[in-house]
């Protein structure tokens, strides 16, 4: 997001200004209207989806409300739809994700204003000045930001206050805005689990890298590794990482780092639980799922084998959902492999148990339901 993005409006013949807030870097809105409680549910879907959003100036908790019935609205099938024609999987993902992409802006129209410490200025609004602060930093003058986003923030607040039981590391996880939450634990289970290299033995450190919340790093340290270096680019998770492993005591065995993917020298074992899907994210969090032309998949595959020791290994941890979806090939990942010059000792698979797998109502269930999280064992 632009640190100086700006959305003009006049209310009450008075020209206004704050400051836009968009985790996705959206622009602001060029047309807006002023709402309250008395506007209907689809009087607010009509403008949001001809463009026009909506400055709320009623009660908070009917904010909430509205926003919900324009979720039903905007979800809600034509009753003489012809049923689509199945193709691709690729084309069916592609379409799934333009049809939420238009959703997320129709119902990001409904817009929240603050002052300059967080404060909502509406009747009923819940007191979200340490939830902004956390995400935000300190306030910089009025914001406007939307409902659906404030509410992101929100609950993303309340994990991290609340924090997620990881079995594995007889512990919890305590996820921040914008770091991607490990509520899927099967790849978690598979580090968990999978026979530690020889070589640790001898040279008892790894190295996790995009370590994210630091739960692998962690996972790493409670299996006894004595020293584990966990990387990451985004200043939000090594702030994250940084304070769980301090949470669970792990400080003087793991250390977080600013690095492009590896840091210095050689390990015994190198973990990575690279972005699923070769997609473009569409903001910041989605960087967790997606990872454009496979570009960090890449990285880690290339530059594996200067990181390892002898006799170390890779851990790479990969669903196979992006397989399923036709976006890229078993023989494109075992090429990838080959060509950065390693091999597989061995892979050990599990099933998704996440509530997805199971609705038939997803547009990708075909392809989900088939889904395989791997953990491939990787040598020189």
């Amino acid at each position: 997001m632009d640190d100086h993005s700006v959305i003009d409006w006049t209310e009450g013949d008075e020209a206004r200004s704050a400051r836009w807030r968009s985790e996705s870097g959206a622009p602001p809105p060029r047309q807006m209207a002023i709402a309250d409680d008395r506007m209907t549910a689809d009087q607010a879907y009509g403008l949001a989806c001809q463009g026009t959003a909506l400055l709320w100036r009623g009660d908070f908790q009917n904010a909430r409300q509205l926003l919900t019935a324009m979720a039903k609205r905007a979800d809600r099938r034509p009753r003489k739809a012809k049923a689509a024609t199945p193709g691709p999987p690729a084309e069916a993902f592609h379409r799934h994700r333009q049809v939420q992409s238009q959703r997320a802006r129709t119902l990001g129209m409904l817009l929240i204003p603050m002052d300059e410490a967080y404060a909502i200025p509406l009747r009923r609004a819940p007191d979200v000045r340490e939830a902004c602060l956390e995400a935000w930093g300190p306030g910089e003058g009025a914001t406007v930001v939307s409902m659906r986003e404030l509410l992101g923030l929100i609950g993303a607040h309340e994990w991290r206050v609340k924090g997620i039981s990881i079995p594995a590391i007889d512990g919890r996880i305590h996820p921040h805005y914008g770091v991607f939450t490990p509520i899927r634990r099967e790849y978690v289970d598979l580090v968990a689990a999978a026979p530690l290299p020889a070589a640790v033995s001898s040279a008892s450190l790894a190295f996790d890298i995009g370590t994210g919340t630091g739960v692998l790093a962690a996972v790493l340290a409670r299996r006894g590794i004595q020293r584990v270096i966990a990387t990451d680019q985004d200043p939000r998770a090594l702030a994250c990482a940084r304070e769980n492993i301090e949470r669970l005591g792990l400080a003087k065995q793991v250390e977080a780092v600013e690095a492009d993917l590896f840091p210095e020298g050689q390990a015994a074992l190198v973990v990575c639980n690279p972005p699923w899907v070769p997609a473009r994210p569409s903001s910041p969090i989605e960087r967790g799922i997606y990872d454009p032309e496979s570009q960090m998949l890449r990285g880690f595959l290339t530059g594996l084998r200067e990181h390892l020791l002898p006799d170390g290994e890779g851990w790479l941890v990969l669903s196979d959902l992006a397989e399923h979806l036709g976006l890229r090939t078993r023989e494109e990942l075992m090429a990838m492999i080959r060509g950065a010059g390693l091999k597989v000792e061995k892979r050990v698979d599990t099933r998704p148990r996440h509530p997805k797998a199971a609705d038939e109502d997803d547009p990708l269930h075909a392809a989900r339901a088939a889904e395989v999280t791997s953990l491939w064992r990787l040598r020189k």
